[in-house]
C-alpha cells in the first residue's frame, strides 16, 4: 500500500535532508511537489488543500527555519498532520448487550461477505466472542451459500438458509437466533449492487430499522480510489455508518482513498483488509500507517505479527538444539523460510521495514518476493535427508540434481546455499544470546542485505 506515494514524498523529504536551512520558498516548492503527489495518489481535493495548508503554517515558522535540522522538522509536522487526517484508530464497539448486532454494508465486490467472515473469526478468536453470521442477499446467486462455507472454514456459526425470506425478516430471524441460543454478537451481510441506487439504499435502511445494529460497517475497495469516497458518503448519508472497512489494501499502489475517507465522512477507519487469507485482517492505527507513507516502516506490528504467528513449539526447540551445540542445518533453514510466509511473506513484511521505499528498485533486480521463498523452500525439499543435515556435502553434482528436482537452477541453488552458510554463521553469535535471539537470528537473515535487522534510526532521525 501507498508504494507510489512513498516513493514521491520519499524523493521530496531527501532534497529537504539535504539542504542545511530552509528558507521559507524552500518548504512553499516542497509542499508543492507533495500537494501533487498527494493528487496523483488519489487523495480528495479538498482534503489536500487543508492538509497543505495545516502544514505550510506549521512549516514555515521560526521553530523550523531556524532549526538545526529543518528537514527533520518538516517532515514531523508532515507526519503529525497525516496522523491527524487519518483520525484515531477504535476498536468495533461491542459495548451493547447481547446479542449485539453488526451491519455490513457495501457495493457488490468490495469483499463483504469475505470481511463479514475475518471479522467474525476475529472477533471469535481475539475477543473470544460466540458470532453468529447471516446473509441478508437474496440476489446474488449462491450468495447464502458463500457464506455458509466461509463459517465452515472459520468455524463461525451461521444462520440457516430459509428459502424465500425477504432481507428484513432474514435479519429479525437472525437476531431471535442470537438471543435464544445465547450468541454475543450477530453479523448481517446485506446485499450489493455494482452502484448506488435508491433500491438498495432503502432495503439497507429497513434492515437498520429493523435491528437496530450498534455498528454499520462499509466495507469499500481501496482500489477504487476516489470512487470509494463517493460510495462513503452515500452510505453515510443515507444509511449511517459508524466506521469503514477497507479492502485490498495489499493490492493498492496509491492508498488516497485511505487517506480521504476519514476526512470527509466523519467515520473512522476501523479494520484492513491486507490478503486473501480469512485471517489476513488489521486493525487501523494512524500513526502506523503515517510512518509507513513516509517510508519509516512499521517496526511495532512487525513485531506484533511476529509474536502472533511464530510457532512457539518450533522455536524452543531450534533454542534447545541451539544450546546443546547442535549445528544450525537446512531442516531449520526451512522452518524459518515457513514461519516467514505465516507472518505474509516478503509481500506483507517489506512495508513494515524502515527505508524500504528506497531500495525497492534494488529488491526487484535481485528477486526478492514471495516466489523467491516458494523457490527455496522447493530447493531444500528436493536435497535427501543426509544433504539437509550436513550441506557440506551438496557438490556440482548433487547441486544439478536438487536444481533439476525443484524447477530451479543450479545458480539458485548456490544462492540458497550461500544464504545458508550466512545464517549457520549467525546462528552460532545468536548461541550467546539465548533463546530471545533466535528469532533475529534467524529470520533477520532471510530478508535482503541490510535489513537483517529491525534497528537503526528513529523516525526523524
Amino acid at each position: 500500500m501507498f508504494e507510489g506515494l512513498t516513493g514521491r514524498l520519499g524523493d521530496i523529504f531527501d532534497k529537504l535532508r539535504r539542504r542545511g536551512a530552509l528558507s521559507e520558498e524552500d518548504v512553499s516548492a516542497a509542499l508543492r511537489e507533495v500537494r501533487v503527489a498527494l493528487l496523483e495518489a488519489d487523495v480528495a481535493l479538498p482534503v489536500v488543500k487543508q492538509f497543505v495548508s495545516q502544514v505550510k503554517e506549521r512549516a514555515v515558522g521560526q521553530e523550523v527555519l531556524k532549526s538545526v535540522t529543518p528537514g527533520q522538522q518538516v517532515i514531523k509536522i508532515v507526519h503529525d498532520n497525516l496522523v491527524e487526517m487519518l483520525g484515531e484508530g477504535a476498536d468495533i464497539n461491542l459495548n451493547a448487550a447481547a446479542p449485539v448486532p453488526i451491519l455490513m454494508v457495501g457495493l457488490q465486490g468490495s469483499g463483504k461477505t469475505t470481511s463479514t467472515a475475518k471479522i467474525a473469526l476475529r472477533l471469535k478468536t481475539k475477543e473470544r466472542k460466540k458470532v453468529l453470521m447471516a446473509s441478508l442477499d437474496v440476489r446474488r446467486p449462491a450468495a447464502q451459500e458463500q457464506l455458509k462455507v466461509l463459517g465452515e472454514q472459520t468455524g463461525v456459526a451461521t444462520l440457516p438458509i430459509v428459502p424465500g425470506q425477504d432481507p428484513v425478516a432474514i435479519a429479525k430471524r437472525a437476531i431471535e437466533t442470537g438471543r435464544l441460543e445465547g450468541y454475543d454478537v450477530v453479523m448481517l451481510d446485506t446485499a450489493g449492487r455494482l452502484a448506488i441506487d435508491e433500491e438498495l439504499m432503502a432495503e439497507v435502511a429497513a434492515v437498520r430499522d429493523a435491528t437496530k445494529p450498534v455498528e454499520t460497517l462499509l466495507v469499500a475497495d481501496a482500489m477504487t480510489g476516489q470512487d470509494a469516497v463517493t460510495v462513503a458518503t452515500n452510505f453515510n448519508d443515507k444509511v449511517g455508518i459508524t466506521g469503514i472497512v477497507l479492502t485490498r489494501i495489499d493490492g493498492d499502489a496509491r492508498g488516497g482513498a485511505a487517506l480521504s475517507m476519514r476526512q470527509i465522512t466523519g467515520k473512522p477507519i476501523k479494520l484492513l483488509g491486507v490478503g486473501e487469507k480469512i485471517d489476513a485482517l488489521e486493525p487501523f492505527h494512524p500513526d502506523r500507517i503515517a510512518g509507513r507513507i513516509l517510508g519509516m516502516g512499521d517496526v511495532v506490528s512487525l513485531v506484533e505479527k511476529a509474536v502472533e504467528t511464530i510457532d512457539k513449539d518450533e522455536a524452543e526447540k531450534l533454542a534447545r538444539k541451539m544450546e546443546k551445540g547442535q549445528g544450525f542445518d537446512l531442516d531449520d533453514m526451512a522452518m524459518q523460510l515457513k514461519q516467514l510466509r505465516k507472518m505474509g511473506g516478503m509481500s506483507g513484511l517489506m512495508g513494515m521495514l524502515p527505508g524500504i521505499g528506497k531500495i525497492k528498485d534494488q529488491l526487484k533486480d535481485a528477486n526478492v518476493d514471495d516466489g523467491m521463498i516458494k523457490r527455496q523452500e522447493a530447493i531444500i525439499s528436493s536435497m535427501t535427508k543426509a544433504e539437509r543435515k550436513n550441506p557440506d556435502i551438496i557438490k556440482a553434482s548433487r547441486r544439478k540434481r536438487i536444481a533439476a528436482g525443484s524447477g530451479t537452477s543450479v545458480q539458485e541453488v548456490n544462492k540458497l546455499l550461500k544464504q545458508f552458510e550466512t545464517m549457520r554463521g549467525m546462528m552460532k553469535q545468536v548461541q550467546k544470546l539465548g533463546k530471545k535471539g533466535m528469532l533475529r537470528g534467524g529470520l533477520g537473515n532471510l530478508l535482503p542485505k541490510g535489513l537483517g535487522g529491525f534497528g537503526g534510526k528513529g523516525p526523524f532521525g
